[in-house]
């Protein structure tokens, strides 16, 4: 009901830039190019968890770009899923070229917990997923979401903890539904949230991805991760 009075109010009342203000727009062009005016690059944490997966970024967390994500995930502008799709999507193409003989894209939402969802009114990693794979079969791939990872456990909140109290909340917090693993035969996999800090949650999915492959499961899996934003410190200077 929250998330459907959202979308109401966003087009009956005026909308301001979430990025800057500047009003008469979701999106202005300046913070347009912050989201997604570069191309995207590889990022690592610093200290790097164990079992993390490759991560492509479109844009580092700061200015306009935490501004236009706080926006969205905490105050529920659902406008802005687009932009933010447009470039998930751009990080997930640094992530998977195109041409690389790879099967269809399968985007797999780092979960939220039931709480943050019914606080927020919306999924907001889900809602930019989408978002990002219809982007993406504009440009001509196959892509499609599967959000087959589930909470198996409750988690404390997030904020305010350091890397190592993330990593040790978040251990073994994942697990692939029953069926899910069927779903991702013949795909590439890329985990995808909007945003990266310590690692912790796509080190932690990349884990339970892997773990439901059961010994003599017929398929393999190949998985990659794709953010919106990532700290600038854990951009590599070296684009790639």
């Amino acid at each position: 009901m929250r998330g459907w009075w959202r979308e109401i109010t966003g087009l009956v009342l005026p909308v301001a830039c979430g990025g800057c203000g500047s009003p008469r727009t979701p999106l202005c062009d300046a913070c347009g190019r912050a989201l997604y005016g570069t191309w995207p690059c590889r990022v690592r944490p610093v200290p790097e968890p164990v079992g993390l997966p490759v991560v492509h970024a479109a844009a580092p967390y700061e200015d306009a770009v935490r501004a236009v994500l706080l926006a969205h995930k905490e105050r529920g502008a659902l406008g802005l899923a687009a932009p933010l799709g447009r470039a998930l999507a751009g990080a997930v193409q640094a992530a998977v070229p195109p041409g690389t003989g790879v099967g269809p894209l399968i985007l797999v939402p780092v979960p939220s917990t039931r709480r943050a969802v019914g606080a927020r009114g919306h999924d907001a990693a889900r809602r930019i997923a989408l978002a990002a794979a219809g982007e993406l079969r504009g440009t001509g791939r196959s892509a499609r979401v599967i959000p087959v990872l589930r909470q198996r456990r409750a988690v404390a909140d997030q904020s305010g903890l350091g890397a190592r109290q993330r990593l040790a909340n978040l251990a073994g917090a994942l697990e692939v539904a029953v069926g899910g693993t069927g779903l991702l035969e013949g795909g590439r996999v890329v985990l995808v949230d909007d945003l990266m800090t310590t690692g912790a949650s796509l080190a932690e999915a990349s884990r339970a991805m892997h773990a439901a492959m059961k010994p003599g499961y017929p398929g393999s899996i190949q998985v990659s991760a794709a953010v919106v934003a990532a700290p600038p410190l854990s951009f590599e200077i070296n684009r790639n």
